[in-house]
């Protein structure tokens, strides 16, 4: 049977709750979501089948594609998180532009002129131009009512035939119906994935965003942005997990500030992590936690790598 299937590219700048979103349409925790910007470093498919019912065909499958929020700057690591965000948006079947409508800067579209100010949101408009245009206002529970109709009639003028969905990602608000306008966007034809597949990521990747989350979350901003997890080992027994993960930081001076006095701080991670992690993937689960120094890591095309950014480890 034919269902209504496509890719929906997730985009938009750092911290407008892409990952949440995508979390809260599969019902499970599969991207690292925290207050830190472009906790997001890869894209991440999610796969979610919905039914339309009165509608033919009856049910659309929407592969969603999370991508780190666009920001210039600095560095390979900011390049790749970019280039892999554009690549998204220019692939997809359909674009989700993701909007923090809390943001002052949100109560209007940007410019058609491309102020310097704007190149973030400028790079996803063109790499969206040539496929249907979706623009999500997120966080619209904690906006008051009066403030929304004129930031959907400010975001309708900003390419014709765009629309304008407020959601909270947060609460679940509105969010089937973002869903319900995405298929209508999607091409009619066969499922792109098997009925039960929910991401292409394997539970090894899905751990290692859990406690990459789980570090941004215990730390907060005494966390350097350049820190990053990687699974070492992985057993499976008697239906238990056993992962040993290192954490990764780029100076020696860091290394104190995750380890904690007396280690308490590392293995206060590794306890929210381990839960997490079981929570996640639906086994018991023994985690241990190790910290290494990669001098710069995130200032090298190599190291980069070695961790899994811009391709496979050389």
């Amino acid at each position: 049977m034919d269902v209504r299937a496509g890719f929906c590219a997730i985009v938009g700048l750092p911290n407008v709750g892409k990952s949440t979103l995508l979390n809260r349409v599969l019902g499970r925790r599969l991207v690292a979501v925290s207050s830190k910007p472009q906790t997001t470093r890869d894209r991440i498919l999610g796969v979610h089948t919905i039914e339309l019912p009165g509608e033919t065909p009856p049910r659309a499958q929407i592969a969603y594609v999370d991508t780190p929020g666009v920001q210039t700057g600095r560095g390979p690591l900011r390049r790749y998180m970019r280039d892999a965000a554009i690549a998204a948006a220019e692939d997809a079947d359909v674009v989700l532009l993701l909007v923090d409508a809390l943001d002052p800067k949100s109560k209007t579209a940007p410019s058609p002129d491309g102020e310097a100010n704007d190149s973030d949101m400028h790079a996803l408009l063109a790499a969206s131009r040539e496929h249907p245009l979706i623009v999500g206002l997120n966080k619209v529970d904690r906006l008051a009512k009066t403030d929304l109709l004129p930031m959907i009639q400010a975001w309708s003028a900003l390419a014709p035939g765009v629309e304008i969905v407020p959601i909270s990602a947060a609460t679940g608000d509105n969010v089937d119906a973002l869903e319900r306008v995405i298929a209508s966007k999607l091409p009619a034809g066969p499922a792109l994935f098997p009925e039960e597949m929910v991401t292409d990521r394997s539970p090894q990747f899905i751990a290692q965003e859990i406690i990459r989350e789980q570090l941004y979350h215990q730390l907060g901003k005494e966390l350097p942005y350049a820190s990053a997890v990687q699974i070492e080992t992985w057993t499976e027994r008697r239906g238990e997990l056993v992962i040993g993960a290192v954490i990764v930081v780029e100076r020696e001076s860091q290394k104190p500030i995750v380890v904690g006095k007396g280690g308490s701080r590392v293995r206060e991670l590794g306890i929210a992590a381990r839960a997490a992690v079981a929570e996640a993937l639906g086994k018991p689960t023994h985690l241990t936690l190790f910290i290494k120094v990669r001098e710069e890591w995130s200032q090298t095309e190599t190291e980069l790598r070695k961790l899994g950014y811009g391709g496979d480890p050389s």
